[in-house]
């Protein structure tokens, strides 16, 4: 089944951060410091999201805050003043490393908007509504972190075609007693990574689940999804779901599930972030034999 999407782009110029969730689980440390800033390693959350968006060839980055994160803004806008200082003091490197990093206070394709209340994601997303650009729009939850190359978003990019499916999610196959975690899809048949789907069901009990096939942290959503979840009532938890948007245009642009290749982790829990620095560590060789020497430790006193 195919659908006709194709009078508005399927170019995907748009990436969303839903950032306003206030980090619950990593209290205490989050009184202070946004999630998204929390290291892996010695690299924030936000970065690696910025850093997929930006090697996949988005255009413009709406980032949906909440009032008290300020901090999320002025890490990803450029200190001018601090790079200076470094300058001043002999750390080209680290002044280079920053203005890299940063999107510039001149550049359009940064902006945020506000989250007042935690509402849900649907309705996060559906915050950005007035700062996309026009054609489908990439969700990033940078709490997923995904490691690899390419990177997840740019995967997808490459293999989205609205006429196939308007509503992609990337999924990955979870253990049976692990599904009641995640929205599942119910898969209809698979072209390669693309696993087709007509629907998919919000945590499901394992007895119940119609595959293993989980969603995670990446969306690139047919323009049509603000409209549908402006029409959306309050889902569980009272918040507004993505998912029950994303189900209510399957009949009309259809949707699929794309099995990307890279590592994901869940850091918006504990464990996931340490997995997360170890995995990440290890791709640097500056840390391989302090690595080691840990996990001969570990074995040694077992």
């Amino acid at each position: 089944m195919t659908f006709d999407n194709q009078t508005s782009s399927s170019k995907v110029r748009t990436a969303i951060f839903p950032v306003a969730g206030l980090g619950t689980r990593f209290l205490p440390a989050t009184k202070s410091t946004p999630k998204e800033l929390l290291p892996v390693l010695d690299r924030p959350l936000i970065q690696f999201a910025i850093d997929e968006a930006r090697a996949a060839g988005i255009e413009r980055m709406v980032f949906v805050s909440h009032p008290s994160k300020t901090a999320i803004e002025r890490y990803v806008t450029e200190d001018v003043q601090l790079e200076a200082t470094l300058r001043q003091k002999g750390k080209a490197d680290l002044a280079d490393m920053l203005h890299n990093n940063a999107l510039s206070d001149g550049d359009k394709h940064a902006t945020f908007v506000m989250q007042p209340e935690p509402l849900g994601l649907g309705h996060a997303v559906l915050c950005a509504a007035g700062e996309v650009l026009p054609g489908p729009v990439a969700v990033i939850l940078p709490d997923d972190l995904i490691l690899g190359e390419p990177g997840c978003i740019s995967e997808m990019i490459a293999a989205y075609d609205n006429g196939t499916a308007g509503h992609m999610v990337a999924t990955m196959q979870v253990d049976e007693d692990a599904v009641q975690n995640y929205g599942i899809l119910s898969v209809t048949g698979r072209d390669g990574q693309l696993i087709l789907a007509d629907g998919m069901v919000e945590k499901p009990d394992p007895a119940n689940a119609p595959s293993r096939q989980a969603v995670v942290g990446r969306y690139i959503l047919d323009g049509s999804i603000f409209d549908d979840l402006r029409g959306l009532p309050a889902g569980a938890g009272g918040e507004i779901q993505l998912t029950d948007a994303i189900a209510k245009g399957v009949g009309t642009v259809g949707m699929c599930g794309f099995r990307f290749s890279g590592q994901r982790y869940d850091c918006g829990s504990k464990a996931g972030m340490l997995q997360a620095t170890i995995a990440y560590a290890g791709q640097n060789p500056e840390y391989s034999g302090l690595l080691a020497g840990l996990g001969r430790e570990m074995v040694a006193a077992e």
